[in-house]
């Protein structure tokens, strides 16, 4: 039986009938069409399914849409504007981390997160908060490289 609710997903309310066993991600990506924020491995070992809520990178496959609510969740959707992208998209396609594209959302959302929450991470914290995210085509050297641009003293 499903139920209707109220999730905040990029500063707007959206209602939708979810059934109990609905994730995050799927409502996310089926009912609202955001499909920035990609499906993987559905068990949370990929990271690809990364969204922020409450400030905190968190896996979408893993959360159930009920226990979404009254959280303020941003997908990747979410941090860059029609004219804009966000600061760490852009150091993505410049420093050059970005190949087939499919794991970048869950990847951008789990540093912006990291970035927003310490500004000065060491390498040791870059590469912990990146433990949950996989990238097959590049690795995760250039993308250290991109978060590592992001910190003030190191421009």
């Amino acid at each position: 039986m499903k139920r209707i609710i109220t999730l905040n997903v990029n500063g707007d309310d959206y209602e939708v009938a979810v059934k109990p066993n609905d994730t995050l991600l799927d409502v996310i990506r089926y009912e609202l069409k955001l499909t920035g924020t990609k499906k993987g491995c559905d068990i949370g070992t990929c990271g690809v399914c990364t969204v922020i809520m409450d400030g905190e990178a968190v896996l979408s496959c893993l959360i159930l849409a009920l226990d979404a609510q009254g959280h303020k969740i941003t997908t990747i959707e979410g941090i860059s504007t029609e004219e804009e992208l966000h600061p760490v998209q852009k150091a993505f396609i410049e420093k050059g981390a970005i190949q087939c594209g499919f794991c970048t959302p869950g990847i951008v959302m789990t540093a912006k997160a990291l970035l927003d929450n310490n500004p000065t991470p060491s390498d040791e914290e870059i590469r912990e908060a990146l433990a949950g995210t996989f990238c097959r085509c590049t690795g995760h050297i250039k993308i250290i490289e991109a978060i590592k641009s992001l910190i003030p003293e190191q421009r």
